[in-house]
C-alpha cells in the first residue's frame, strides 16, 4: 500500500486518479481554499475533539526545554504554539507547511498573539525536507500525512533529519476497529461537505478531504510504513475508537563508541 510515484505514474486525489505531477497542485488549490476557515471547520468536523486529541499528541511528543522541533505540515500552527512553550527560548520551532496560504494563516496568528519568538517558518516540501541530517529532535505531522503524494519518500526524509534519538509523530485520520464507529463515523463525515458549503462556500474541497482520508492506509499499513523508512519501537494510539490514530517511531540512537 506504499504510493511511491514514478515517472508516467498516476496516484490518487481523494477518489479520483491523476497524474502524479498534478497531485501537489490539486491539494494546495484545496488548502487555498480552505485556509481562512480551517480552524473553525476543524471544530465542526471534529466536535472540538480535534484540541483533546493534538493535546495527547504533545504528551506523547515528550518536549523537553532546549528541544528543536519540526511542526510538519503545521498549517494555522496551533501546534507550533504549544511547542514553542515547551522549548522555550532555549529551544526552536520550524512551522513547516508547503502551502502558501495555509502558512501565512499560521504565521499571522502566531504574530497577533505576540508569541512564537522562538518560532521560524518555512514553505516546504515534506517528500524533501531542506534541512540537514540530524537537525530534529523531534518531527510531528498533524492530519497532513494523507495530502502527501509520496508518503514513503516523505518518512524518510523525516528519518533523516531526525537525530539519533529522535522520534516522529504522526497524527491522522485512520481507519475505525468498532464497525458500529466505523458507520456512524462514516454517516457523520459526510455532513462535510454540506458544512463546508455552508461555512465557506466550497463543499468541494471538503469532499476532497473526507475521499483522502477514506484512501490514507490504515494503522497496520503506516506502521509498516515507518519501519521500512527505518524507524524502530513504531506503535501506534487509536483514538476514538480508531477515528484518529497518533504513529510514534523512533531513530535509533548512535551505538557508543
Amino acid at each position: 500500500m506504499s504510493d511511491s510515484p514514478e515517472a508516467n505514474q498516476t496516484t490518487h486525489f481523494g477518489y479520483q486518479t491523476v497524474p502524479v505531477e498534478e497531485k501537489s497542485g490539486l491539494v494546495a488549490r484545496v488548502f487555498d481554499s480552505v485556509a481562512g476557515k480551517y480552524d473553525v471547520m476543524n471544530d465542526i468536523m471534529s466536535l472540538g475533539t480535534h484540541r483533546l486529541v493534538k493535546r495527547f499528541t504533545i504528551e506523547l511528543s515528550a518536549i523537553r526545554t532546549g528541544q528543536t522541533v519540526l511542526d510538519l505540515a503545521g498549517g494555522t500552527g496551533d501546534l507550533s504554539l504549544k511547542f514553542s512553550r515547551l522549548v522555550g527560548d532555549s529551544g526552536r520551532v520550524i512551522l513547516a507547511d508547503i502551502n502558501a496560504s495555509m502558512l501565512k494563516v499560521g504565521r499571522d496568528r502566531i504574530i497577533d498573539r505576540g508569541a512564537g519568538s522562538n518560532i521560524i517558518f518555512s514553505q516546504v516540501n515534506a517528500e524533501a525536507l531542506p534541512f540537514a541530517d540530524n537537525s530534529f529532535d523531534c518531527i510531528c505531522i498533524a492530519y497532513g500525512l494523507r495530502n502527501v503524494t509520496d508518503k514513503d519518500a516523505a518518512l524518510r526524509s523525516m528519518f533523516r533529519t531526525l537525530k539519533p534519538g529522535g522520534r516522529a509523530l504522526i497524527l491522522e485520520f485512520s481507519k475505525p476497529v468498532n464497525p458500529l464507529v466505523g458507520k456512524a463515523y462514516d454517516t457523520y463525515s459526510r455532513l462535510w461537505p454540506i458544512a463546508g458549503k455552508m461555512v465557506t462556500g466550497d463543499s468541494d474541497s471538503y469532499r476532497y478531504l473526507v475521499e483522502s482520508i477514506r484512501m490514507h492506509p490504515d494503522q497496520q499499513t503506516l506502521q509498516q510504513m515507518m519501519v521500512d523508512a527505518g524507524f524502530t519501537d513504531t506503535r501506534f494510539h487509536n483514538l476514538m475508537g480508531g477515528v484518529c490514530a497518533i504513529h510514534l517511531g523512533f531513530k535509533p540512537a548512535e551505538p557508543n563508541d
